[in-house]
């Protein structure tokens, strides 16, 4: 903008220069006019005989024009009539033009004021959004920035009058600045949006309108009904459930019930029977075998009908469950239902934010149109062009018609969610009626099979019934034969009884196998699932950690990758940002100089004009016309010299553009590698923040673990003891060593398994991450295409453009040269008229000497006469031909003066486009860095918090016993950063949907541009066909060429044609300044000085006239001037007179052109035969060209002058009317200033409210802290008494006060619900003080028992003696009551003193309540006194704007002024013409009189005929031009007065509407006033009522506070004096205590040897933990190690990934050997499963050996050390002994006697000794392997140390491994060396192994720590079956040197 300002502002200047250099030298140019004619004038009197003889031709020539000028001025005059009334419609057509402008005018002003009122609605929709959001804030606790901003709206000063008047370069500054304020202002207004939408967001305050916060709430309104209504059949579907579940199993009791009564029937019948058989058992011998097998039948069928019950029981059951199965999978589709619901509130959600997004699309829109109406304005106000309006216009339709479009879609979406909804209903109704209906067919099929159930009972009843009737028959056949039937019934009895005892066994053993047969199953099943879930999630882990490793690694390379990027993309911005600037200050340069060459130009032409004022003669004037000719061929090198350089300037033009467009696609280029890098940088945030959280589930999960191994130990630990006590001998504590091995491992088992669901986790959220950043990125490259394809297209369209205008600049060439040829044509009719002048002054001459002479020349005189009349005629149709061609070429000037003006304003507007892009370009580089600043400060700030996790994760791992205190402390550290990275995040996330925003709001703009160029396109279209007709032709050839130039452009071979075409150019700019040369030699040579002289005649004539004629005017001027010293005047005629200047300076140039011109064309047309013929008709067309340039300058400069006239004249009628509205404007303007003093009288006042407020709340502040203080004193008087009461009995008070703390509690969640949040906190306190002497008191409880334990062992023996105490300790407890009663009534105190207190707090919420509401009353009142400044400074404007009215007004009121003034000039010349005709027509009257007397009469009366006619003719034209004169003014009055009726009116209404909109305003304002004070009122009434309530409380409980502490008192004192007699009591008792403290001091003694053994078992505990403890910190210490070494790995790593893909085949291998070898681990499992059994067999024999082979010793091991001890030289020998007396159990002083003995005696003893005792300590009884068992050469000790370290080192074979698994086992190995030493080697093996060798290869470890025997896959099995190292106590592999002998090393054995 500011390069265009600067770029008016200097052609301003320029033009104004030039205009003042014309009227320079106008004036000189008239002087020397002047001085032309007073010389003819002397030379004519000089010389009187050629003079005579001049003036006789001259009278003939005269005398035959004379008749002919008769006839054709009556001809004259009607054509004059004709031309006035033409004039008079053109006037009145212009008015009715004008007239339409205006009221389009005021539509505009209306519609600026609908707008106007629409950007007020929107702005109290802001504040009140605002308020809302700041309630939120204050409501959240968080005080959100004050919104000043949003009250403010910006004032847009417009430039009064006329855009050319006072057009300074101070007014160019002002506007600059004003435009960089307004820039200001958006950004700032920009930023506060943001800022407000972020609130809005964060709060959830959604939508602005009321509308649509109405949809909202019913969208929200909906989603709760039908939460409620799915509950609602949730719950009561499942209370169906519920209710036939319990049908069922009442169905199911029922059933049972009657099958048990039934049975208990048959049992009973049968006993029946029986009893019956034993009475009647008499007849014996009739009863046959056939009825008892028919019993047996019966009894048979009885069994099978209960089996049948039982299975029908079975089937019932079965179908129960079958039930439970379809409820559950009900379940299930509920559950599923219910996650789509939420899924559908997600979308919904999301709809909601888009909806949002939309929102804020549509108010940046509309902020976007009131933008467009500024611009508006200032158009209409600078432009007042036709152009301009209709364009904005469309535009603000289209803007409002998008707008629309929007919200309908909006709406559509809206509705969207809705029918989800609806949808998600039917859905659910659906499913929960298919579900009822099921279970409807389900209980119908249950309630048939009862049916039919039922029906088989009935039938098995019937058959019941007619055995029964049968047993009676056989009853009485039994009678017959009883004494048979007892026998067989005592047999069949005892083989009964033997049946059902062996069958009981059966049942019992069948159920019994069966259990275990199940619980194997089970066990089988989930150790086999346990292996297969280990083993995947083993590997899965370690691809996962090997994958995850270098991800992480190649994303750190990428972020430094693309950092170097970012930098290297930020110096090239700033390189090309550089480049830029230079080149603009290059341009400006250019500038520069064209204006001061320019400046130079105008001076120079000055100065050439004063130099002909000083030549006086004619050989002077000779030599000035010698020096025009030179500076005519100066000029003409200058103009030369200035093509040139305009040339150059093109191409630099061109070559600028192309910059520009590669600097375009630098920055496109730029900005997606910046879109790119923000995304990575994006998913390397979201990578941090993945491993962020990682760390703190490990944390978490590690707080877990520590707290489930501490309950294991516990467990351990007590197990341990158990065991202790149990047994002491070496297989249990093998045992024990095992189950602490197999709780290792489980916790191992466990952290696989949760490492394994992490990984998972985190590997979904990463794919998760990853999908969406591809998203994201998809999203921007789309983008960034469709931007490159409207950059393609706006070059397409400037391309054309530029054609267009180089087709304009040859149709103005052409113009040009009609232009010229008007002038020649202007030049001739001047020449005509001189001649007329001339003609008739010698008439005048010729009539005086006819006057004197003879009248004998009369017939000669007539023949002259009608000569000259004929003369004249002829001269008259010239004259007529050549005024029609001045009108055609004026009509086609102005043509194309409209269209230059066009052209110039699409290039302003392109110009405004660049400037605006490259701002905006601008922008955006500011925006991305600071986009990529904040995000380097992001990741800066998740690396550090990482670093902090990582940090505190250590030290967590140091120090694991640490309190749990800490561990939450720094994980809520941990969480908080975690939320503020969040926030970060959140903040990018809402960056970005800014730049998509502003992407979309280019796009709208591009739209704009695009319509803007069809419009311009149009009107370009629209331009006159018949002028351009001509060059229709010329400009289609062009479009060819163009168009080739095209194709030649678009093909490869592109820039190879551009370095020929710009030889060639060079080429043929060389030759045309050859050609040129040429031509100004010819035109030297050949220009005549005749012409030349003649042509400068002919200007000096014209000029003369048009003196004449301004001098007259000048003096009517300066008359009017005097009368009317006005300055507005003095302006406008010093601007037309610059005009004038100009038009001259321009026709003589343009003459002097077509002079050369025609000189060239006749030379051309001479040179053609010698071959220049083409080159000069170029030249021609160029020349062509330049013409039409000038004619459209000329046209320009006409219309120009008509827009001024007319404005002129429109202001003038304008100007009474406003000063009317200005009188008007200020009264309104005292009445709002009055309204406005009494707002700001309100204000005062609510100030002094509130001020009064504040004092009140200040005393209730210190009437809270004063009840505040009472109730501390209460408290500690309470805690004064709670201390007595303590002292005198802890254990009955203790009991009390618990129950009134747990009332207190009770009560406290009670009051909570009801209090603030500062009533929460002091509660917390108070409970948080109830805990701790909560705990005081069961410490105290604790120490009660302990004591009265010891009592009570004391009493055991002093019983009679506390007899007589326990009356007095009855007493003591009656005391103990009052002085409960007396605790109570202070407990109830306290209460009624918390509850004054949560009323205050109440007051001071409340008061607190009514501060704010008062604080945001006092913010509105500023608001609105903002507003009301505001509407005053929109009153001022508009006043300037009125009064800039009228001085147009009266401008134009001094242009008709003007316009009358030449009319009376025209009539004054009108009247002359008359006079002088009938000066002649008496002249003629005398001659006729002379010649004919005798025809005298006739003439007379036709003289007087003629005399009269002529005299009404004359009359008649003044009464008419009177009236047309009279009906004009009436008629521009009356449309005047209709203008400015119809604007008062509208302003009326505005000012109406704004004066009810303010009453109104302020009825509110008054009533909400009066509400808040009522209400204030209200709340003081009631508050100062509480006040006396909390007084009088106060009063009565310090009264009853002082009645206690009295009451107190006494009873203090009754205490005393019992006090005095336990005294002597206890006395008495001393007596009795030294007795029993003996008794103590034996309890005292047995106490300390158990608290021995106690802490002997916590130091081993204590060692056991330590030696845990440092074993978990070698392991972290070697896992950080690892950490380090697989961080360095892992770059080797990223270079071989070659190597890896070869890794990923063997991994395919290494799938195909785990599945061969889980088969292996099935076999094995089997195996295994035979090995237990084997193993329980052994173990059986074990312990039966254990128990035969207590007392006995093993005779191999004696005779090994029998053998050894013979074997060692006799050196050694007592060593051996030693050893074997060790092993033995002997002690060593023993020994040591033995030994000093006579060692014969010793072996004698010892030889003997040998067949003894074992000893109870078991060591390993491995016998010798067959290799070393021959082997005795050695001693026995070196073969003891061999045995051993075979022993601890087997040998067996290696696992043999592929090449493929080393890596994994190598990463597995060193995980198993570190991570399973066995219990025993917890301090040695650890120390030794481990700390020798941290980095060696697992396959040259040792065997028990890198390979176990059995795969740790049968970690499930049994004991004996696992690896030795984990399961047997093996011996260390000690570092032995070579110089220690064996009994050193057996010694150090034997130490451990």
């Amino acid at each position: 903008m500011a390069s265009w300002l600067g770029g008016l502002g200097s052609g301003l200047g320029q033009s104004l220069g030039q205009v003042g250099g014309s009227l320079s030298s106008l004036t000189g140019q008239i002087s020397s006019f002047t001085k032309d004619i007073l010389l003819e004038g002397a030379e004519e009197v000089s010389d009187a005989a050629t003079e005579l003889h001049v003036s006789n031709s001259r009278l003939r020539e005269i005398e035959s024009i004379n008749a002919a000028q008769k006839f054709e001025n009556e001809r004259l005059k009607k054509v004059c009539s004709d031309l006035e009334e033409k004039h008079e419609a053109a006037e009145l057509q212009i008015k009715q033009l004008s007239i339409e402008y205006r009221t389009q005018l005021q539509q505009k002003e209306v519609e600026i004021s609908h707008l106007k009122a629409r950007q007020n609605a929107l702005q109290e929709q802001l504040q009140k959004v605002q308020t809302a959001a700041q309630s939120a804030q204050l409501g959240a606790g968080v005080l959100p920035p004050a919104a000043t901003s949003a009250s403010y709206v910006p004032v847009v000063r417009h430039s009064s009058g006329f855009e050319g008047d006072d057009m300074d370069f101070g007014d160019i500054i002002w506007s600059q600045q004003e435009i960089n304020r307004l820039s200001n202002e958006v950004s700032r207004l920009e930023s506060e949006v943001d800022h407000w939408k972020q609130i809005a967001l964060s709060s959830k305050v959604q939508g602005t309108n009321d509308a649509e916060q109405s949809e909202i709430c019913k969208l929200q309104n909906i989603v709760k009904e039908l939460k409620r209504n799915l509950s609602q059949e949730i719950d009561e579907h499942q209370h169906e459930l519920s209710v036939l579940q319990d049908a069922h199993r009442q169905k199911l009791v029922e059933i049972s019930r009657r099958h048990r009564e039934e049975l208990s029937e048959y049992e009973e019948r049968i006993e029946e029977l029986e009893n019956q058989l034993q009475q009647d058992g008499v007849s014996a011998d009739a009863m046959d075998d056939s009825k008892i097998s028919e019993q047996k039948k019966n009894a048979q069928s009885l069994e099978g009908g209960k089996v049948e019950e039982l299975q029908v029981v079975k089937d019932l059951e079965d179908e129960i469950r079958k039930l439970n199965h379809k409820l559950s999978s009900a379940k299930e589709e509920n559950k599923i239902l219910l996650k789509e619901q939420e899924l559908a509130k997600v979308e919904k959600i999301q709809i909601m934010q888009e909806y949002e997004n939309l929102k804020s699309d549509f108010s940046m829109l509309q902020s976007s149109v009131v933008e467009q109406d500024a611009l508006l304005k200032e158009r209409e106000k600078k432009l007042q062009s036709k152009t301009s309006l209709p364009e904005d216009v469309v535009r603000l339709q289209q803007a409002l018609l998008e707008a629309e479009s929007e919200i309908a879609r909006l709406s559509s979406l809206n509705q969207g969610p809705e029918k989800e909804m609806a949808s998600a209903q039917h859905k659910n109704e659906n499913i929960l009626s298919a579900y009822t209906e099921d279970q409807n067919s389900e209980l119908s099929q249950l309630r048939q099979d009862l049916e039919r159930k039922e029906h088989e009972l009935n039938e098995s009843i019937a058959e019941r019934e007619t055995l029964i009737a049968e047993l009676e028959e056989l009853d009485k056949q039994n009678q017959e034969a009883t004494q048979h039937m007892i026998t067989l019934k005592e047999q069949l009895s005892k083989q009964h009884t033997e049946t059902d005892s062996i069958i009981k066994q059966l049942k019992f053993d069948i159920d019994f196998e069966r259990k275990k047969v199940s619980e194997l199953e089970i066990e089988k099943m989930e150790t086999i699932k346990e292996l297969d879930s280990q083993k995947e999630k083993l590997s899965q882990c370690s691809y996962a950690l090997n994958d995850l490793h270098i991800s992480k690694q190649q994303l750190q390379d990428n972020i430094k990758d693309l950092q170097e990027q970012l930098r290297k993309a930020q110096d090239c911005n700033l390189h090309n940002k550089k480049e830029i600037g230079e080149l603009q200050q290059r341009l400006k340069e250019r500038e520069e100089e064209l204006s001061v060459s320019l400046s130079k130009l105008t001076e120079k032409s000055n100065h050439e004009s004063n130099y002909t004022c000083q030549d006086l003669i004619l050989k002077e004037r000779e030599v000035e016309i010698a020096k025009l000719q030179n500076d005519i061929s100066e000029n003409k090198q200058l103009n030369e010299d200035l093509e040139e350089s305009l040339s150059d300037l093109r191409t630099e033009n061109g070559k600028l553009i192309a910059v520009v467009e590669e600097l375009k696609q630098e920055l496109s280029d730029a900005i997606s590698e910046k879109n790119k890098v923000y995304l990575e940088k994006d998913t390397v945030v979201e990578a941090l923040k993945m491993e962020k959280r990682q760390l703190e589930s490990e944390l978490n999960q590690t707080e877990k673990r520590l707290l489930e191994q501490a309950h294991k130990y516990k467990q351990t630990i007590e197990e341990l003891s158990n065991s202790r006590s149990m047994d002491t001998s070496a297989l249990q504590l093998e045992h024990e060593r095992l189950v602490k091995l197999n709780q290792e491992k489980d916790f191992k088992i466990a952290e696989l398994k949760r490492s394994i669901e992490q990984m998972e986790i985190d590997h979904q959220e990463t794919k998760e991450m990853l999908t969406t950043s591809l998203g994201g990125q998809k999203q921007l490259t789309e983008l960034i295409k469709e931007k490159e394809v409207f950059i393609e297209k706006f070059k397409n369209q400037a391309l054309q453009v530029k054609q267009e205008l180089e087709e304009y600049m040859k149709v103005s060439k052409k113009q040009d040269v009609l232009k010229q040829n008007l002038e020649e044509k202007d030049r001739s009719l001047a020449v005509m008229k001189e001649e007329n002048n001339h003609l008739k002054e010698e008439i005048e001459r010729l009539k005086d000497q006819q006057s004197r002479s003879m009248p004998v020349v009369e017939p000669k005189t007539l023949d002259i006469i009608i000569e000259l009349e004929s003369e004249v005629t002829q001269l008259k149709v010239i004259k007529n031909n050549l005024e029609e061609e001045i009108e055609v070429h004026k009509k086609t000037i102005e043509d194309q003066n409209q269209t230059t003006v066009q052209l110039q304003q699409s290039l302003q507007e392109q110009r405004k486009e660049i400037d605006e892009s490259k701002f905006q370009c601008e922008q955006m580089n500011v925006t991305h860095e600071r986009l990529s600043l904040e995000k380097d400060e992001e990741i800066k700030n998740l690396q550090k918090t990482i670093e902090q996790i990582k940090t505190q994760l250590h030290k967590e791992r140091q120090i694991i016993q640490t309190d749990s205190s800490n561990l939450f402390q720094e994980t809520k550290v941990q969480t908080l950063n975690g939320e503020n990275g969040n926030e970060k995040h959140d903040l990018s996330k809402a960056e970005i949907e800014r730049l998509v925003k502003g992407i979309k709001e280019r796009e709208m703009e591009i739209k704009l541009l695009n319509e803007k160029n069809v419009s311009l396109s149009q009107q370009i279209d629209q331009l006159s066909k018949d002028e351009v007709g001509k060059l229709t032709r010329i400009i289609q050839e062009k479009d060819l060429e163009i168009q080739a130039l095209n194709a030649r452009v678009s093909s490869a071979s592109y820039r190879q044609d551009v370095l020929c075409l710009q030889q060639q150019l060079q080429a043929y700019v060389i030759e045309r300044e050859q050609v040129l040369a040429v031509l100004s030699e010819k035109t030297r040579e050949n220009s005549q000085l005749k012409t030349e002289y003649r042509n400068i005649m002919d200007m000096v004539a014209a000029k003369e006239a048009a003196l004449v004629r301004l001098q007259e005017e000048n003096q009517k001027l300066s008359n009017r001037s005097e009368n009317s010293s006005q300055d507005m005047s003095r302006e406008t005629i010093q601007n037309l007179s610059r005009i004038i200047r100009e038009k001259d300076i321009e026709i003589d140039a343009l003459s002097q052109k077509c002079q050369t011109l025609l000189t060239v064309l006749q030379t051309s047309n001479t040179g053609t035969d010698n071959g220049s013929g083409g080159v000069n008709s170029n030249q021609f067309e160029e020349l062509l060209q330049e013409r039409d340039k000038l004619k459209q300058q000329v046209k320009k400069m006409e219309e120009w002058k008509q827009q001024v006239i007319t404005t002129v004249q429109n202001m003038q009628h304008e100007s009474a009317h406003l000063q009317e509205e200005l009188h008007k404007l200020q009264a309104q303007i005292s009445v709002e200033s009055d309204s406005n003093s009494k707002l700001q009288v309100d204000y005062n006042g609510l100030i002094e409210s509130y001020e009064q407020n504040e004092k009140k709340l200040k005393s209730f502040s210190q009437e809270l802290a004063q009840v505040l203080h009472s109730i501390g004193q209460l408290h500690n008087t309470k805690d004064l008494l709670l201390s007595k009461l303590d002292l005198v009995t802890p254990s009955v008070a203790t009991a009390s006060t618990i129950s009134q703390l747990s009332g207190v509690q009770h009560s406290a969640p009670e009051v909570l619900s009801d209090e603030s949040k500062l009533l929460q906190k002091e509660l917390e306190q108070l409970k948080k003080k109830l805990q701790e002497k909560d705990s005081t008191i069961r410490t105290l409880q604790e120490n009660n028992q302990r004591l009265s334990d010891s009592v009570a062992t004391a009493s055991e023996i002093e019983r009679k003696s506390q007899e007589g105490t326990e009356s007095e300790m009855r007493q003591i407890k009656e005391k103990h009551d009052v002085l409960q009663k007396s605790l109570r009534e202070k407990d109830i105190l306290i209460k009624s003193k918390s509850d004054q207190l949560l009323s205050v707090s109440e007051n001071l919420s409340n008061k607190e309540n009514e501060n704010e509401l008062l604080k945001q009353a006092v913010t509105n009142l500023k608001e609105r006194n903002l507003i009301l400044e505001m509407d005053i400074r929109k009153l001022k404007e508009e006043n300037e704007k009125i009064v800039a009215r009228c001085r147009e007004k009266e401008t134009e009121f001094r242009a008709l002024q003007e316009t009358n003034m030449q009319f009376s000039m025209m009539l004054k010349e009108k009247e002359f013409e008359s006079h002088s005709m009938k000066e002649k027509a008496l002249a003629f009257e005398k001659l006729l009189k002379e010649k004919e007397q005798g025809k005298t009469g006739e003439l007379n009366q036709l003289l007087n005929e003629v005399k009269s006619m002529q005299e009404k003719a004359v009359s008649f034209q003044q009464e008419r031009d009177q009236v047309m004169v009279a009906l004009k003014q009436k008629q521009m009055e009356s449309s005047a007065l209709q203008s400015e009726i119809q604007h008062l009116r509208e302003k009326e209404q505005r000012l109406n509407q704004e004066l009810e909109r303010l009453r109104n305003h302020l009825l509110e304002m008054e009533d909400s006033y009066t509400r808040e004070a009522l209400a204030a009122e209200d709340r003081e009434v009631k508050l100062r009522k509480k006040v006396l309530i909390l007084e009088e409380k106060l009063v009565s409980s310090s009264t009853a506070v002082e009645n206690a502490s009295h009451q107190a008192s006494l009873q203090v004192e009754s205490l005393q004096e019992q006090l005095n007699l336990v005294s002597k009591q206890r006395d008495e008792t001393v007596l009795q205590l030294t007795i029993s403290q003996d008794q103590v001091k034996q309890y005292a003694l047995s106490l300390a040897n158990l608290q021995m053994v106690l802490e002997q078992f916590q130091q081993e505990e204590k060692a056991m933990y330590s030696a845990e403890l440092e074993k978990h910190q070698k392991q972290t210490a070697e896992w950080r190690k690892k950490a380090e070494n697989l961080e360095e790995k892992v770059v080797s790593l990223q270079e071989s990934l070659g190597e890896a893909n070869a890794a990923l085949d063997a991994a395919s291998r290494l799938t195909e050997q785990l599945d061969i070898k889980e088969e292996q681990i099935e076999e094995l499992k089997k195996e295994g499963e035979i090995r237990r059994e084997m193993l329980e067999d052994v173990q059986n024999k074990l312990m039966n050996l254990m128990n035969s082979t207590e007392g006995k010793v093993d005779k191999l091991l004696m005779r090994n050390l029998f053998v050894g001890h013979f074997h060692t030289p006799k050196n050694k020998r007592p060593e051996v002994l030693r050893l074997m007396g060790s092993i033995l159990g002997i002690k060593k002083e023993e020994l040591d006697q033995l030994l000093s003995e006579d060692q014969r005696g010793v072996t004698r003893w010892v030889t003997g000794w040998l067949g003894g005792g074992a000893g109870s300590k078991s060591v390993p009884n491995t016998p010798l392997r067959p290799t070393h068992q021959n082997i005795f050469n050695s001693s026995f000790s070196e073969l003891f140390v061999k045995f051993l370290e075979t022993e601890s080192c087997p040998s067996l074979p290696p696992p043999k491994l592929s090449v493929h698994d080393m890596k994994p086992l190598g990463a597995a190995g060193t995980g198993k060396t570190s991570s399973t030493p066995s219990n025993s080697q917890m301090q040695d093996s650890a120390v030794s192994g481990m700390s020798r060798r941290p980095d060696t290869n697992p396959f040259l470890a040792p065997r028990s720590a890198a390979v176990p025997l059995i795969t740790p896959a049968s970690s499930s099995g049994h004991l004996l079956m696992k690896p030795i190292s984990d399961a047997l106590p093996t011996f260390t592999p000690l570092p032995v040197s070579p110089d220690a002998s064996a009994g050193a090393v057996l010694k150090d054995l034997l130490k451990q």
